[in-house]
This record gives C-alpha cells, sequence and structure tokens, in this order.
C-alpha cells in the first residue's frame, strides 16, 4: 500500500533522541531513510534499556525501526566525499550536530546547498543555529530547566521536578518533522531547499509560554507555582483509592455540577469558593479533601464506573504493565513486536499518524550496524566489492 512519503530519500546523521525521532516518523510514512553512523556506531548505543544481546532498545532498536543502517567515517576526506555524493541523491538530511563542531562544519547548510540545492537540512540543536547560546550543550533536562517548566513541576514546597519522561526531546523530533516537511511542500514550488532550524529550548520555552505562564507574569505579575497533580486555571486531581489512584479533571460548570451531584453536594454548586474554573484552581486543596474522602473506600473500578457514567474525563494511573493491557493500545495498534537476530522479540512503539488513504506502517525492524553497507554503497552508489573492501581497510566505512 503507498504511504505518504514514499520516494523521498533521507538521510539519518542525528544521534540520541529528537533527531533520530524525526526521522522515525518520516520513515514510518514511507520515507526511505538511511541512518549513517561512525564505523564502531554512535554513543547513542550505550543508552539502555538493553535487549538480552546488549542491543539498546531504544536508541538501537524502537528508534531505528524502518532505516537502513551503513557506517561512514566522516573525518576522513573520502568519508566527507562519499558523503556528498550520497547527498545528491537525498531530499532531506537530519542531523544535531552542535554548531561550532567539526562534524556541524560537514552539515553545514550553506556547504550542502552548493551540493545539492534542492536538499532541505534539519538542524537539531539545543538551542539553535543563533543566539549566544548557539553553541552550548543541551539535553532534554537542561531545556526543561531553563524554560521554567520544572519550577512549575512537582508539589508546592519541593525542589524543582523533571517529568519522568524526556518529552522535550519527542516533542522537538516531532517539529523537526513537521519543518521538513513545510519546506518539502514549499520545495515543490521552488524548487530549492532550505535551513530547518529546531531547537530544545525553543520548544521547552514555547510550550510553557503557551501554557500562558509567560502571559501571566507579564501582564498580572504572578509568577506559576507547583500544584502537584492540579491542573492549572481549571480543576484536576489524583485521587487515592482502596487500590490505586485516578485521575480527573474537571473543567467547566457543567461538568463541575456533575461532580457536586456525585458527592451529593449541591451546596458546592454555588459556593463562591468553587463558582469558576480559577476559583476551583485556587481552592482545589479544598475540593481534594471532599473528593478523597467520598472516593477512599472505593476501588478503581468503582470510582471509573461511577465518573463514566457521568461522562466526566478520568483514568486510572496505571503502572507500565497495566498500561500495556489498556484495550486502546491493540485497537489503535500502538506496540509492533519485532523480530531481531540475537535480541529475540522487541516491542517497539506504533505509528502515531493516522492516515486514512497513505496510513504509515512499521515496515521493517531496525538494521543492525553497517548491515546495509552492501546495498547502498553497491547497488545505490554502484562502488564494486573491492572497493568496499578497501573502504573497510582504511576504517572508512
Amino acid at each position: 500500500m503507498k504511504r505518504a512519503l514514499d520516494g523521498i530519500k533521507v538521510l539519518d546523521m542525528g544521534g540520541y533522541i529528537a533527531a533520530p525521532y524525526c526521522c522515525l516518523m518520516l520513515a514510518d510514512h514511507g520515507a526511505d531513510v538511511i541512518r549513517i553512523e561512525p564505523p564502531g556506531g554512535k554513543v547513542d548505543r550505550e543508552l539502555g534499556p538493553f535487549a538480552p544481546d546488549g542491543q539498546s532498545m531504544t536508541c538501537g532498536l524502537s528508534y531505528q525501526r524502518n532505516k537502513k543502517n551503513i557506517t561512514l567515517n566522516l573525518r576522513t576526506d573520502r568519508g566527507r566525499q562519499i558523503l556528498d555524493v550520497l547527498v545528491r541523491k537525498t531530499d532531506i538530511l537530519v542531523h544535531n550536530s552542535p554548531k561550532g563542531t567539526e562534524e556541524a562544519d560537514v552539515f553545514d547548510y550553506e556547504r550542502l546547498s552548493k551540493v545539492n540545492p534542492a536538499l532541505i537540512v534539519v538542524a537539531v540543536s539545543g538551542f539553535g543555529q543563533t543566539g549566544p547560546y548557539a553553541e552550548r550543550p543541551c539535553f532534554d533536562v537542561i531545556a526543561q530547566a531553563m524554560s521554567g517548566i520544572m519550577s512549575f513541576t512537582g508539589y508546592p514546597g519541593d525542589p524543582p521536578l523533571r517529568p519522568g519522561l524526556n518529552f522535550i526531546d519527542f516533542n522537538t523530533g516531532a517539529r523537526a518533522a513537521l519543518g521538513a516537511m513545510l519546506a518539502l511542500h514549499e520545495r515543490a514550488s521552488s524548487g530549492v531547499g532550505q535551513l530547518v532550524d529546531v531547537a530544545l529550548f525553543d520548544v521547552a520555552f514555547a510550550m510553557a509560554a503557551a501554557s500562558g505562564c509567560a502571559s501571566e507574569y507579564l501582564v498580572n505579575g504572578e509568577i506559576r507555582k507547583a500544584v502537584g497533580n492540579g491542573g492549572f486555571y481549571a480543576y484536576c486531581c489524583s485521587v487515592r483509592v482502596k487500590d490505586g489512584y485516578v485521575v480527573m479533571n474537571i473543567v467547566g460548570n457543567n461538568m463541575w455540577r456533575r461532580m457536586c451531584h456525585i458527592l451529593g453536594r449541591e451546596d458546592m454548586i454555588t459556593d463562591p469558593r468553587f463558582k469558576d474554573n480559577l476559583a476551583r484552581y485556587r481552592n482545589y486543596q479544598d475540593v481534594d479533601g471532599i473528593i478523597g474522602a467520598w472516593a477512599k473506600d472505593q476501588t478503581v473500578a468503582e470510582v471509573m464506573a461511577v465518573l463514566d457514567r457521568a461522562g466526566l474525563p478520568c483514568g486510572p494511573v496505571n503502572d507500565v504493565p497495566a498500561s500495556l493491557n489498556v484495550p486502546q493500545v491493540a485497537a489503535r495498534e500502538m506496540l509492533v513486536e519485532l523480530d531481531y537476530p540475537e535480541s529475540g522479540t522487541v516491542p517497539v512503539p506504533g505509528v502515531e499518524i493516522k492516515l486514512s488513504r497513505t496510513p504509515g506502517r512499521v515496515a521493517r525492524r531496525a538494521s543492525l550496524l553497517g548491515e546495509d553497507n552492501d546495498a547502498v554503497y553497491g547497488d545505490v552508489l554502484g562502488y564494486s566489492g573491492d572497493d568496499l573492501k578497501n573502504f573497510k581497510e582504511q576504517k572508512i566505512i
């Protein structure tokens, strides 16, 4: 079945999460993605968790599915020449080499655009290609911290807290994929590529600002504070029940009235402390106490049944094993099992974006390091077996 990006050729020069995740999204929808690593592999292969044979189940297997893999030493003149040959046959090149490094010079857009004027270069970085911090290193948690997100994550009075997931990395990867598609769409009319500049800090700051925290300070002089599992400007809680926790999010007065009926507390509908979303947000601890008393002697299933009947947004707080059993996971094919030569069966995430006519799919397992050298260098670039032997001897591939 046809996929949306069939025929688009991508070079994945990235490491860790954001850049490879960008290429993963393109590969899921049909792009021919070649991941290029140095002969010994990228350092992100050392990040766990690991399969039984020692392969990274994230950077080595999960993020690399649907991609080919070749090795190439870009610290050699011949290696850089071979890269340029590949670039002439490529639509999009994605990298995350920090500005000011030797690798970033190799991937410089001005240089590569002379090799292939139609090339789109997606540069994923910590702080972007411009500004006083352009050459500073950055990881997800640094962007979370500097953007203000950690300052209002956690419970009041506790130290700043990072979420348990690198959500800035994944969001940056998704935005990098969107940027690549915007540039590809524009190229259809202009015939010329361009640089797509996407930064972890920009994404983190934009997400924080989109939540209103910048505006509420600059306009109202109010600094966003941590509220635990409470919502921002609407009521939300994680309530303890007999066998776990249930999260509920009550937004708007219609939902609030239904919640008050469930609690048998119609007086709270007209109580000035709870008159609207903002009032309930400011007095969330009072609401927590009342809902907590109602729920504490019930099970997760019992509380969920009542809230579901009332049409209120709610869900159990699942651990990882329980999350795998949520019926939507199977119904939406959000976990796909792939067989690896030495690792055995490894589950990887399914395709997130569902297209009705040209759906993406998990078409192939991740290639092992250098597994596609012969196919790419021989079949695509036309190098002979003797050429490949010499490249290996000279440590070019």
